[in-house]
């Protein structure tokens, strides 16, 4: 779970925040200004800063400037200022993305957790990987090898995935025997864009389960849940 610490002396912004992050799984620490920022971040661990610009007392780019002294934790700026000079001051001096205010909450979840996945791949030599950590996740007799992005059968036989078959699949396989409602898959795959009831995870199930399942119609490996989601039904063994 992602550990995010939300900069802002707006009360109201705040809570909106933390109630929305908090649905979408990510743990959230909210700061009022400098002093509590740099007070939490002597006390836990953060994946990254949602930094507002105008603050009571010392600004968002003071603030930011500083942190970049002793830190390389992502930082997200937020500001009612819609310069672009703004904005290039702000990535200048170690911001690693801006929105203006007002902004849509799935917007920002989105640069969030594009910002993650960005500073997460530049820490990775892929080279350097060892086979623990490119893992081959066994789930009745498919293999899904995560490196390779390749589902095989217990034959050896490569199954074709797209890319979003992919990426569903790794979600119910990291999350075994587990409801999964559709929000939850949405924002695991990447489908941040789309409404919560938006169909395409049916869509991506259906053609999973035509690749997986002995009979599709009558699904034994990924079922539906009743006013839940999907659940993959079997256990998985790393290797």
């Amino acid at each position: 779970m992602p550990q995010l610490l939300i900069v802002d002396d707006d009360e109201e912004i705040l809570s909106l925040l933390t109630k929305f992050f908090s649905q979408h799984y990510h743990a959230v620490t909210v700061a009022g200004g400098g002093a509590e920022m740099f007070k939490a971040l002597e006390n836990h661990t953060f994946d990254l800063i949602i930094l507002d610009v105008m603050l009571k007392g010392e600004d968002g780019f003071s603030l930011c400037r500083r942190l970049r002294l002793i830190s390389k934790i992502p930082v997200i700026i937020l500001t009612a200022m819609g310069d672009p000079t703004d904005r290039i001051v702000g990535l200048e001096i170690g911001a690693d993305d801006y929105l203006t205010k007002p902004f849509n909450a799935r917007e920002l979840l989105a640069r969030v957790k594009a910002v993650l996945r960005r500073t997460s791949e530049a820490q990775v030599n892929p080279k350097a990987l060892s086979t623990e950590t490119r893992p081959v996740l066994s789930f009745g007799k498919w293999r899904l090898d995560v490196a390779k992005r390749e589902l095989r059968s217990a034959t050896n036989v490569l199954i074709p995935l797209s890319g979003g078959e992919f990426d569903l699949l790794l979600a119910f396989v990291e999350h075994p025997q587990h409801v999964l409602s559709r929000e939850q898959l949405l924002d695991w795959t990447g489908g941040i864009n789309h409404d919560v009831y938006d169909r395409s995870i049916d869509t991506q199930v259906s053609r999973l389960r035509r690749k997986l399942e002995t009979d599709a119609k009558t699904p034994e490996i990924i079922r539906t849940i009743r006013n839940g989601g999907y659940m993959l039904t079997t256990a998985v063994q790393r290797g």
